[in-house]
């Protein structure tokens, strides 16, 4: 291996092999790989200015026993940014250490003399490079387990476990599935993948593997800090941090699929009015268009776009509008589009991507020239008009199958670059609407890495409405939430397979839209059965021809639970200030507002167990009802004082208590501070 150090960096050679480590923030260090002559130069998600590096590069030497038995002096080298430091040996073998503890182990299994305390005969190296003919690489990195540790983060997967030690993860967006590929360990450290590639990482007991289909450079991001707040706060320093919501979004939006005509979203918003409930949003969903890819409303059902909005924002409320990326053949944008190269090619086979209701293919939004186009399409068809905010659905993208090397984006091939998608795509609105002086809060269904400072709320994805579908996102969000991206929500009741007759569904629903008034979005939303509601007419495109489900609006179902539904609308309203608060620290510090337990606790043990309750900011502890029929839950409440929202009831910590839980009411209790 040798050693030199290079503006500050540390560069090592080996083997054809060109490592990079250079301070990169707080307590932090980028660490690259590449076996071609240079880096790619993509920094990817470290979009942020940090400061000049300092970090202090040290050379020497350590002594190793050889297999003889002997002794023998071997060179080895220290980059220390803060904190955090690394060691690199002779044979390219990293080891971490936060305040000169280790942290993290690079994994090396192979004979030769000791390049760590462990040599074998296994042939298993820390870094392998598996080359594809004539092109990239495919890139496995492995690391030594640490036993004990708690790993949170890594964006939104729906699976019952939140400590993601054990789980093996695919690392590719899927709907209701994202990647976001930043990890916090109850070590005391953070780690980014810096890498969109498709992949996979293990989270074994006897190891931990990270994977990328196809790439060219390793390259990964970490830090170390005292607890779960500092390691978010350096690591939203480098890839930054999301806007301060507007006031205006803070509240309740209305949604459902689908409002087909403006007389029917004109008469909800009416209606609401009418009860003196302030809709902050009202959201128009899919195929108000003509086809896909014209983005602009079907006229036959949308006669006057612009006065349904003026009317709209007259009452207070702001209007978001679904746009798909897919393309249909028959749109009047596909020929152009097609020739100029703003679509998703495909490597063989027919140019097809997506064929939900049409023959389609996605657009490119890594190619700029397509984000420029397809942004002036909508500014002239909804912006212009007075439309608000966008809903970027399918943002993944979705596709018929998920058949990565078959696709290749204007940066790369998808395998080597997909998961980055989402980023783009809402970057797509984001930057063009920042440019007109508007904060776009604009509503995806799928983010990566930095994808919270441009301006969009991320949702659980199209889950059925289920208990288990309660459950799963519950520690989704908090997760994503861990990985840096603070605006999240869930369709309230689930999206899929709700009845509106049905009881049990109901008391589903209630128990959902109590837990959404905790979230940072409270946002009403469902495909709700039976499917009796005929089309408005038998054309195969166009606004009227695809069904809507059954009326999805706080009255819909009952006065029961209606007087429920505006009860915890109340309770929304009324803690708006506070609200504010921990968007803006979310702003300032990159803090997510559904805050683990042990992100507010990290001393207690107990906290760091917990996967059925949450902060929501400092002071709230939420306990969503999580079981049919259930009317009372456990609630554990850390050290201190607290009190019961419901009653005033004051309360002792530092144990588990039973928690009334009727079905109108869910516990919520408040720290109380002295």
């Amino acid at each position: 291996m040798q050693f030199k150090i290079e503006n500050g960096a540390l560069v090592c050679k080996r083997q054809g092999e060109t490592l990079r480590i250079e301070a990169w923030g707080q307590d932090a260090l980028r660490v690259r790989a590449t076996m071609f002559p240079a880096f790619s130069g993509q920094d990817w998600a470290l979009t942020e200015p940090v400061p000049a590096g300092t970090a202090t590069v040290e050379m020497g030497e350590q002594e190793l026993r050889e297999g003889d038995g002997s002794f023998h002096k071997y060179p080895l080298a220290t980059v220390t940014n803060g904190r955090l430091s690394v060691t690199v040996n002779h044979g390219g073998v990293m080891t971490f250490y936060r305040d000169g503890k280790k942290i993290l182990r690079e994994h090396y299994r192979n004979y030769g003399p000791s390049i760590t305390k462990e040599s074998h005969c296994l042939k298993v190296v820390n870094r392998e490079w598996v080359p594809y003919v004539g092109g990239d690489y495919k890139l496995t990195v492995r690391f030594e387990p640490n036993d004990g540790e708690k790993i949170f983060g890594m964006g939104q997967y729906q699976q019952p476990y939140m400590d993601m030690k054990g789980c093996v993860l695919e690392m590719a967006q899927k709907n209701s599935q994202t990647t976001v590929p930043f990890m916090v360990s109850s070590l005391g450290y953070g780690m980014l993948w810096n890498n969109p590639a498709v992949g996979r990482v293990s989270f074994g007991k006897n190891l931990t593997e990270w994977e990328a289909a196809c790439c060219k450079d390793m390259d990964y991001w970490i830090t170390a800090a005292d607890d779960p707040k500092g390691i978010l706060k350096n690591y939203t320093q480098v890839t930054g941090r999301a806007p301060m919501m507007p006031e205006t979004a803070m509240g309740f939006w209305q949604c459902k699929l689908r409002y087909r005509t403006q007389e029917e979203v004109l008469t909800v918003a009416r209606r609401y009015k009418e009860l003196g409930i302030q809709l902050d949003v009202i959201v128009i969903d899919f195929f108000h268009w003509t086809v896909q890819g014209d983005w602009k409303f079907d006229t036959k059902y949308w006669p006057d776009p612009k006065a349904m909005i003026e009317e709209l924002h007259s009452m207070g409320i702001r209007v978001m509008v679904s746009v798909w990326p897919s393309v249909d053949r028959r749109s009047e944008n596909f020929y152009e589009m097609s020739e100029c190269g703003m679509l998703i090619r495909t490597e063989r086979g027919a140019m097809q991507t997506y064929d939900y209701q049409g023959d389609c293919v996605q657009i490119d939004p890594t190619n700029p020239e397509t984000r420029e186009y397809v942004w002036q399409k909508c500014k002239e068809h909804y912006y212009d008009l007075g439309i608000d905010y966008f809903w970027l659905d399918n943002s993944e993208p979705d596709l018929t199958k998920y058949d990565f090397d078959n696709f290749r984006y204007h940066i790369g091939p998808a395998l080597e670059c997909s998961n980055i998608y989402p980023q783009w795509y809402s970057r797509t609105y984001d930057e063009p609407m920042r440019a007109l002086g508007v904060q776009p809060v604009n509503l995806l269904r799928s983010g990566w890495a930095g994808s919270q400072k441009y301006g969009k709320v991320l949702w659980s994805g199209d889950v059925p409405s289920t208990w288990e579908s309660l459950r799963d996102p519950l520690q989704a969000g908090l997760n994503l939430g861990l990985a840096g991206i603070p605006w999240w929500n869930t369709d309230i009741g689930g999206f899929m397979e709700g009845n509106v007759f049905d009881p049990a569904f109901k008391e589903l629903l209630v128990r959902w839209y109590e837990w959404a008034a905790f979230q940072p979005v409270m946002r009403l939303h469902g495909d709700r059965e039976p499917f009796t509601i005929p089309a408005l007419d038998d054309r195969d495109w166009g606004g009227g021809y695809l069904h809507t489900g059954q009326d999805n609006e706080m009255w819909s179902y009952g006065e029961d639970v209606y007087r429920i539904m505006r009860k915890y609308y109340e309770l929304r309203r009324s803690m708006k200030p506070y609200i504010s608060k921990i968007f803006a620290e979310a702003h300032e510090n990159g803090s997510p507002l559904m805050r683990a337990m042990f992100y507010e606790f990290p001393d207690d043990d107990k906290c760091w167990e917990l996967t059925d309750q949450y902060m929501f900011g400092p002071e709230y502890l939420v306990a969503p009802v999580l079981e049919a029929g259930a009317e009372t839950r456990k609630v554990y409440l850390p050290e201190g004082t607290w009190q019961d929202t419901r009653n005033g009831e004051t309360l002792e910590g530092g144990r588990e208590i039973t928690a009334a839980a009727p079905l109108d009411s869910i516990p919520v209790f408040r720290r109380i501070t002295k």
